[in-house]
């Protein structure tokens, strides 16, 4: 353990020396946050995204790590998001000057130090309460944007350094007068995007929930022991199947927020050129490549599959960004060079969440951003504008 507490400080070490990480530990210093890494052994000790949910599994009720770590019917792409990126193989070059690497990202405007965002994510008053608030103060610290549908606790952390520049998520409002108060209430709350899931119709089959006989009413309690839990759940899982959430919404939808405001919309989970296509012309201005962590629709595409053709489909005009099964600094690459601006992560950092509280959401950040930096150093990338699809290899030679 020890000798990896080591190793893991050498790989910080390495990424210190970049002068991004000196320019943002002074200003974070400035500002009073947690960074530089100054945590417990116990928190110092997962050297890994893998090894951060062990942690987690072994602190939190089983009804919530099932919940957070499951997929839908049998699971066959919860499977395959991370088994198609372990078949995409790397091509470094060597003799290129890294002494400097950059992984800073301009996107919709803002300036980002590193492509690393922490997606909408439901669940996390089960592993630990006032979830939402505490991962965004987790977000601000490590200065990494906040996909969430955000709450009367943000605009608490407005203007302070607990605040994190974020983008708000929504599933849709059913009508056109919702739609606009929706998004005149975003503009007004501080949020620089509006993100809109698109492939949450219905609550899925999620055996896992349904196995464990989950009571959905403790995604705002969190799970209650053993002894205080009623035998028959209020909100069983197997009744929420087909619930639905917003299945007439459409296309006129993005009409609709961008007649009431000026935030940039974003439209995550789409998978399909012929959507990706749609989506442009009705003046989406970016793009998540999204199954939806493998939680609504099984056998559908894996991410990274469904990437290239995208991002073919928008040929340059908006940012595809992606999300989905990323574990490693080398998912990153893969997915940058295959065409994505930023990623999303969102099991990892409420894993962190779960293991540590805010400084595990921190630190899941440092460990993929640190794994970022050095495999761009050694795959001779000294910047993102230097990453293209030379860089990867996909199945059958292509």
């Amino acid at each position: 353990m020890a000798s990896r507490r080591r190793a893991l400080r050498q790989l910080l070490t390495f990424v210190a020396g970049s002068p991004f990480y000196a320019e943002w530990t002074t200003a974070a210093q400035q500002e009073g946050t947690l960074y530089p890494p100054t945590y417990s052994e116990e928190v110092m000790g997962p050297v890994s995204l893998q090894e951060m949910e062990e942690v987690a599994k072994k602190k939190i009720h089983k009804l919530a790590y099932d919940f957070i770590a499951g997929g839908v019917e049998d699971e066959v792409t919860l499977r395959a998001n991370r088994e198609a990126l372990t078949r995409i193989f790397l091509r470094p070059r060597v003799m290129v000057d890294v002494s400097k690497i950059d992984p800073s990202v301009e996107l919709l405007g803002k300036k980002m130090d590193f492509p690393i965002l922490l997606a909408p994510t439901g669940g996390k008053n089960l592993v630990i309460p006032d979830g939402d608030r505490i991962a965004a103060q987790g977000a601000a610290a490590t200065k990494t944007l906040y996909v969430v549908a955000s709450g009367a606790w943000m605009s608490k952390l407005e203007g302070g350094v607990s605040a994190p520049l974020w983008w708000q998520n929504t599933i849709g409002q059913s009508t056109q007068s919702a739609a606009e108060s929706y998004a005149r209430r975003s503009e007004d709350s501080g949020c620089s995007a509006i993100c809109v899931t698109v492939d949450n119709q219905y609550q899925s089959n999620r055996e896992r929930n349904n196995r464990n006989r989950f009571d959905y009413g403790y995604m705002q309690t969190g799970v209650p022991g053993d002894d205080a839990r009623p035998q028959k759940p209020r909100s069983p899982a197997v009744a929420a199947m087909l619930q639905p959430h917003t299945p007439n919404m459409t296309w006129q939808y993005i009409d609709w927020l961008k007649g009431s405001c000026n935030l940039p919309i974003v439209i995550k989970g789409i998978l399909t050129a012929e959507d990706a296509r749609l989506a442009v012309e009705r003046g989406a201005d970016a793009i998540v490549v999204s199954n939806h962590g493998a939680r609504q629709l099984d056998a559908v595409l894996p991410t990274i599959d469904a990437l290239p053709e995208v991002v073919a489909a928008v040929n340059g005009k908006i940012p595809v960004l992606m999300d989905g099964g990323i574990r490693r600094g080398t998912d990153i690459l893969k997915a940058l060079a295959l065409g994505a601006k930023a990623i999303l992560i969102g099991r990892p950092y409420v894993w962190g969440l779960a293991a540590f509280g805010q400084v595990g959401v921190q630190r899941v950040v440092e460990l993929l951003r640190a794994e970022l930096v050095l495999s761009m150093g050694l795959a001779g990338k000294p910047n993102l504008a230097a990453i293209d699809r030379s860089l990867v290899r996909l199945p059958g030679g292509s």
